[in-house]
């Protein structure tokens, strides 16, 4: 899951984008309106966080805006506010849920997850490929009964995948749900991190379920490897 955060307040943003990563989403920050457009207009993204008071460009304009250029991801607004109207503006703008500060983080992960579960694709709590389930609410692994300790970004690696089984993932499309505009795309990151899940799956008797498809990228089914 890839977040674009737009909070013109650099500790909050801090806050929110280090207590999102710590909980497997990757996250962008823009600081004020004309960043937010500008990197929504370049990078595909999951969901967005949006402070209504923002320099530049307004939360409520850019919502708008981002609804009329076809962003189809959930809008979260955040606002120092409870008044009523700013909230209605909010909806009417596009927006699909109003959190006013200050707020619990255990809250604002409940919402996205509410949000994250009505969008197009509805995720289910268990995803399974051969003996591999995922637990997309606790974020724990299991293969053939055994778990698997993951860290954040390990466990949002092997998610991708296993929304995707049997379809080829390239570096740069795994680079832009799983990592952040941080990224270096020169770097060996993603293989040292595909390395790792292989080794914490395992063999086991189910064979290898994470495979390379040389020239193209990784692809996630059981079978044996083709690396």
């Amino acid at each position: 899951m890839r977040v674009l955060l737009v909070e013109d307040e650099p500790e909050m943003a801090a806050v929110i984008a280090r207590a999102l990563r710590d909980h497997s989403y990757a996250v962008d920050i823009a600081p004020d309106g004309g960043e937010a457009m500008y990197a929504a207009s370049i990078n595909p993204y999951d969901f967005a966080i949006l402070d209504v008071r923002l320099p530049v460009k307004d939360g409520f304009s850019v919502c708008r805006e981002l609804r009329q250029q076809s962003f189809q991801a959930p809008i979260l607004m955040l606002t120092a506010m409870d008044d009523v109207e700013d909230m209605v503006c909010g909806f009417n703008c596009g927006a699909d849920d109003y959190l006013t500060k200050p707020f619990d983080f255990r809250v604002l992960l409940a919402r996205m997850r509410a949000l994250l579960r009505r969008a197009e694709t509805v995720r289910p709590n268990l995803l399974q490929v051969g003996d591999l389930t995922l637990n997309t609410s606790d974020h724990s692994a299991a293969r053939g009964g055994r778990a698997i300790r993951l860290t954040a970004k390990e466990y949002a690696l092997l998610e991708l995948f296993v929304l995707h089984p049997g379809e080829i993932l390239g570096r740069e499309r795994i680079a832009q749900h799983v990592w952040d505009e941080r990224f270096d795309p020169f770097s060996n990151l993603i293989d040292v991190y595909v390395n790792r899940l292989r080794k914490k799956l395992g063999d086991g008797t189910g064979g290898s379920l994470i495979h390379t498809r040389r020239a193209e990228g990784y692809i996630l089914e059981p079978g044996e490897s083709r690396a």
